[in-house]
Parts: C-alpha cells; sequence; structure tokens
C-alpha cells in the first residue's frame, strides 16, 4: 500500500508540514518496503488550488492515505469521496509519521497531540506560542502582501481610467457580466480581488461590477480548471464553474440593491 505525507524536501528526513496545502514536497512512500518518490507541489505554497493540485496527485499515484498536521474539513471531505484516508495531527520528520502509520499509533498521535494543544493553551506560555505562530503566518502572508502592491502599480500603470470607463458603462447587468468574466479570468489569493476592487472603485467602475469580479474570483475558476477536472470529473467541473459563474451575476445585483437600500434607509 502506498501513502502520501506532506512534507516540506524531498527525503524522508524532511519535516511534516503543519497543514496539508502548505506542502512543497509530496512523498508517496510504499508502507511494505519504505520505497519513496518525492513529489514536487506544482502550485505554489498555501495558494488555492493547492489541496486540488494534491488530491489530483494522490490518486493519480495510487496513495490509499495522507498523512499531515492539518486538513480543513472541505479537502478531508473530498479526499473520502475519493477513498483516500486522511491522518492528521502529525509532527516530526516523514520518517517518524511513516513509523506511526504502520504500527497504527497515527491517530493515538492525533489523540494526544489535541490533549496537549489544549493543556498548552491554557497555560500563559500558549500566548507566546501564539505569537510565534502569527509571525510565521504573518511571513507566510508577506509575499502576497508585495505581490499585492506590484500588482497594485502594474495595473494603475498599464490600464487608464478611459479603458475602463470605456467597458463598464453604468449598466447593472452589463458591468455584473464584465466583472464576472474579469474575475473569472484570474487566480490567486482572494485579498488581491479586494485590492483590485478597491481601485477599481477609485477609477469609479460601478459596485455591480466589482461585486462581480469579487464573486467570480473566488468561485470561478478557470485557471485550475483542468486539475479540478482531473480530481472531480470533466462534467461536475464544467457545470460547477458555469453555475458559478452565471450565480455570480444575480447575486451581485442583489447585494448592491441590499446595501442602497440598508444605505438610504440609514439615513
Amino acid at each position: 500500500m502506498k501513502i502520501a505525507i506532506s512534507a516540506d524536501g524531498p527525503t524522508l528526513e524532511s519535516s511534516v508540514t503543519h497543514r496539508l496545502s502548505a506542502a512543497t514536497y509530496l512523498l508517496i512512500v510504499d508502507v511494505d518496503t519504505g520505497a519513496f518518490e518525492a513529489v514536487p507541489a506544482v502550485i505554489g505554497t498555501n495558494q488555492r488550488g493547492a489541496g486540488v493540485q494534491i488530491i489530483v496527485t494522490a490518486v493519480n499515484k495510487g496513495a490509499g492515505a495522507i498523512v499531515t498536521g492539518y486538513c480543513g474539513a472541505g479537502i478531508a471531505s473530498q479526499l473520502k469521496d475519493s477513498g483516500i484516508e486522511i491522518v492528521t495531527g502529525i509532527k516530526g520528520t516523514a520518517q517518524e509519521a511513516l513509523n506511526q502509520y504502520r504500527t497504527g499509533t497515527a491517530n493515538e498521535a492525533l489523540r494526544e497531540d489535541q490533549h496537549r494543544a489544549s493543556s498548552y493553551m491554557q497555560r500563559t506560555g500558549g500566548v507566546i506560542q501564539a505569537m510565534k505562530s502569527s509571525c510565521r503566518q504573518f511571513a507566510t502572508m508577506l509575499p502576497v502582501l508585495l505581490g499585492v502592491v506590484l500588482l497594485i502599480g502594474l495595473f494603475n500603470a498599464s490600464v487608464s481610467k478611459e479603458v475602463l470607463m470605456s467597458i463598464f458603462s453604468g449598466n447593472a447587468v452589463l458591468d455584473s457580466l464584465w466583472g464576472a468574466c474579469c474575475g473569472s479570468l484570474f487566480a490567486g489569493n482572494p485579498i488581491n480581488s479586494y485590492i483590485i476592487g478597491g481601485e477599481l472603485l477609485r477609477y469609479d467602475i460601478s459596485l455591480f461590477a466589482v461585486t462581480a469580479f469579487i464573486v467570480s474570483w473566488v468561485t470561478v475558476g478557470l485557471v485550475q480548471l483542468p486539475a479540478e477536472m482531473a480530481a472531480f470529473g470533466r462534467k461536475f467541473a464544467l457545470l460547477r464553474n458555469a453555475v458559478c459563474f452565471v450565480m455570480a451575476i444575480p447575486v451581485a445585483i442583489l447585494t448592491v440593491v441590499i446595501v442602497h437600500g440598508i444605505e438610504r434607509w440609514l439615513s
């Protein structure tokens, strides 16, 4: 039987990543022989679609289980639907994780880890640990924030207000349609969509277009569509993206109408 271990390096001495989407490598290990293959993460660490790509890799490599530190409920459900066992709460090296899986102590390690975490957070030292965790998360987000700054600079330099006004005329339906089209073509951290949306509002683009842009950015993913089709099937992936694209338009219009109604009521 093969298992997939999320790791920050290409060897069994590499550490198991604290969460599945943070894996830089997926180690496909034969439990019986110990032979393994290190598969690099195709999508950048913690980026949108990383979890889907890992599922695709695990399925293609014939892994029967994934061993990691933490896995979100959505990804865990998708793994179960794909017939892949998910084992979380694992720390240490990939070799230690393999040994735990072989001896059947992985789930026990999860329960012990949860108990220790609960006890630790009740002590004053938990505050220090929380601060360290926040610093690590900030360090992870820093490249994203720098990318946003560069993206906004590029956007302001290359796209003029006149060009945007020629596309977005102020019509609620057409603006929502064009906003949904633009959001569907881009990919990346959802924070990027909020920043770009704010810049569009500064250019006097209607709230209909900006709302549809953000909704389609976080629900429609044409960039990762091939990976989604490989994981869930061509029909499901195409239908889901099509429905999300179509629904982004009425959702945007309804949201703006409600917001304007609330503003008039408060005034």
